[in-house]
């Protein structure tokens, strides 16, 4: 079927192919374009199934209207609902988006932003970034090349970043343990642990233990994400086996506590009996996990919406200062850590 143009619309209507355009492209109150008329470009637009090349566009007036997002990995549920939310977004404002996966390797995600700055055109770029050094960062800030930090933030450059308080969140649910009795608290990380995300939660559940006068040795492990099946089984044996075993765990996101779940069955060991598993990081499968995973849940959507607002305030030459948002997060109690046993409630 022939891609409808807009000579296509002008010679339905009898009109000019710059009236048309300039209805398109939204300017047609500058020009004195009668509401009536406007109303019935964009009608026989939509009857034609009309549909801008963006190319030509882009070529023609210097802008792609393409923002692009960079995630670890697209797969996980908690960057696919800030994806989806970004995408919802940037579409309302008559953005495209395009969305890659670093899958944690920093040499990767160096090459996607090259890849969408330079040959994508992208107008912004909103990262959850994988990268230690900040040698790319700097020269796009050099450059006052848009970009929006999510999730992650590089350390020592001041950024536009949106997150949430990883430290509160990390203690509160530790402390939550706490007080229901758990003393050996193990926590299972994972590699790039430089990630700022990570450190921040790994602080919050030394400090819960240290408020509470906790010491224990061999309690934090790393896991590989790129062999995490593996390792957290591996971390899990070590930590729930020999005289210094946990009676508790704390993953750091959500991709550690399902691979912890499927080794702590393999033990047959039972949760929270044997030993409660909480997460940092919600997902709707926990609802339904046997037993039901006692998490801290991040505001999603609400960090997809804060992103694309300041990324667009400097698409648009408003960006000012470097902003941080950071957002609340939420305890949110099931039965994994032994509530409903200490308390009679889950």
């Amino acid at each position: 079927m022939k891609r409808a143009s807009l000579k296509d619309i002008a010679e339905a209507l009898n009109v000019s192919k710059t009236l048309v355009s300039l209805v398109l492209n939204n300017k047609a109150e500058q020009w004195g374009i009668s509401e009536a008329t406007q109303k019935k470009v964009f009608k026989k637009a939509e009857e034609l199934n009309y549909h801008p090349n963006q190319m030509a566009r882009g070529l023609r007036t210097g802008k792609s209207n393409i923002i692009g997002l960079v995630v670890a990995d697209i797969s996980n549920p908690f960057y696919a609902k800030i994806s989806r939310t970004i995408e919802r977004e940037v579409t309302k404002l008559g953005y495209q988006l395009l969305v890659c996966s670093s899958d944690e390797v920093a040499e990767k995600e160096y090459k996607l932003i090259e890849l969408l700055k330079d040959r994508q055109r992208v107008e912004g770029l909103i990262l959850a970034t994988t990268q230690e050094k900040n040698d790319q960062f700097l020269q796009l800030k050099k450059e006052q090349f848009p970009m929006v930090f999510i999730d992650r933030k590089p350390e020592d450059m001041p950024s536009h970043y949106v997150g949430v308080d990883n430290y509160k969140g990390a203690f509160d649910i530790v402390e939550h343990m706490i007080k229901l009795g758990r003393r050996k608290i193990g926590l299972i990380n994972v590699s790039p642990t430089y990630i700022s995300t990570l450190q921040e939660r790994v602080e919050g559940y030394k400090d819960a233990l240290k408020k509470h006068n906790i010491k224990l040795t061999n309690a934090v492990h790393a896991v590989s994400y790129n062999d995490i099946e593996k390792t957290t089984e591996d971390a899990v044996n070590s930590l729930l086996t020999g005289t210094s075993a946990m009676d508790a765990l704390f993953t750091v996101n959500n991709y550690v506590a399902v691979n912890c779940l499927q080794a702590i069955h393999k033990m047959e060991r039972r949760i929270p009996e044997d030993v409660a598993l909480v997460c940092f990081d919600d997902m709707d499968a926990f609802k339904f996990s046997h037993p039901p995973v006692t998490t801290i849940a991040q505001p999603l959507e609400k960090i997809g919406e804060e992103a694309v607002k300041l990324l667009i305030k400097q698409v648009n030459g408003k960006g000012g200062a470097p902003q941080t948002k950071i957002l609340p997060t939420k305890l949110v109690i099931r039965k994994s850590c032994g509530s409903f046993l200490k308390q009679g409630n889950s």
